[in-house]
């Protein structure tokens, strides 16, 4: 398989109104890619440079470079009028990509729901029809060399590695040359962490027998069908259910679902063979404006599990003193009334 390193340079508006901000609040004007030859896990020409693919897209949408991003990756608009349209240039890239069996890298989980969104702008084929498995190789650099939950900037990652720094960043291509260079010490040092799989999530689950069921080394992850609230996705047997991800079996909860800070979920269940296990789930909107739900669980420690159980005693005490202070507003009102 090869790998293909890709980073996106993208212009965004400058506070003005736009009708075509919702639809592509982003808008790509640089594709830079790198293609690596895995050639075998520690093999010392594992992740050998293949290729390269740089190219400058025509804006169709915004005409005015933002402040911010004009001085962060040097371009003009004067540059970019010189480039050629976004599904010229799309297209370009994945005959460029070839025909061998690929998957898409990249520093951060951001460049391919972008890359999505401006295709599905321009009515283009999707690259997916549901959840797209890449390398997020920020994360990756942090499983292999760090602690495994930072996210650590391209250039810290660099310095770390003691790697050359020998052209500017902040351009698709440079920066995609250094994620390389990154992913190809992890191939040749540490492979083995290459099976923590990101999943981007612009097109969800099209239907249950679609929903991804993931197990990973530490933990497993479920990406759920669309639902158009988020009653109805707890009201799931799926959603709602807590599995020990190693014997499969249905755990009952010694913790039912609770939202700690109004973000995310978390539940506590036990499993009499491996012990505690922490469930999270996250809510994500869908470009469609419906939700799905990421859930993830892992084990965790009988001391992480009396922490889990205070912040859920922590939680209902604010739970309560909120409904207290609504009560009160609402019989307040009443009394004015």
């Amino acid at each position: 398989m090869n790998y293909i390193v890709l980073d996106l340079e993208w212009n965004q508006g400058n506070g003005t109104s736009n009708r075509e901000a919702a639809a592509i609040p982003f808008e790509i004007v640089e594709i830079g890619a790198v293609r690596l030859d895995s050639a075998g896990e520690r093999s010392p020409s594992a992740g050998r440079d293949c290729a390269e693919f740089s190219r400058l897209v025509k804006p169709a949408v915004y005409h005015e470079m933002n402040q911010i991003t004009g001085r962060l990756i040097h371009l003009r608009m004067k540059e970019l009028k010189k480039g050629s349209p976004f599904p010229a240039v799309a297209e370009d890239f994945f005959r460029w990509c070839g025909e061998e069996e690929y998957r898409f890298c990249s520093w951060g989980n951001s460049d391919l729901t972008e890359l999505q969104r401006n295709m599905e702008y321009y009515h283009m084929p999707p690259l997916a029809d549901g959840p797209l498995a890449y390398l997020d190789v920020q994360k990756l650099f942090s499983i292999a060399f760090e602690d495994g939950k930072s996210r650590k900037a391209l250039e810290y990652a660099v310095d770390f590695l003691q790697l050359e720094k020998d052209i500017p960043f902040h351009r698709a291509l440079s920066d995609a040359h250094y994620t390389a260079k990154i992913l190809t010490r992890i191939l040749r040092e540490k492979p083995q962490v290459l099976q923590n799989l990101s999943y981007d999530v612009f097109h969800p689950p099209k239907d249950r027998k679609a929903e991804l069921k993931v197990q990973f080394e530490t933990y497993a992850k479920y990406i759920s069908r669309e639902f158009d609230s988020k009653e109805e996705a707890f009201a799931d047997r799926e959603v709602a259910s807590s599995k020990c991800y190693l014997c499969r079996r249905n755990l009952r909860k010694k913790i039912r679902w609770f939202s700690p800070n109004g973000r995310h979920y978390v539940c506590l269940a036990y499993c009499e063979k491996h012990g505690y296990l922490k469930g999270k789930i996250r809510i994500r909107k869908s470009p469609a404006g419906r939700i799905y739900i990421v859930k993830t669980t892992r084990l965790i420690s009988p001391e992480d599990a009396e922490a889990l159980r205070a912040r859920r005693k922590h939680a209902g005490v604010l739970h309560r003193d909120r409904d207290i202070r609504k009560k009160s507003e609402v019989q307040k009102k009443g009394t004015m009334i």
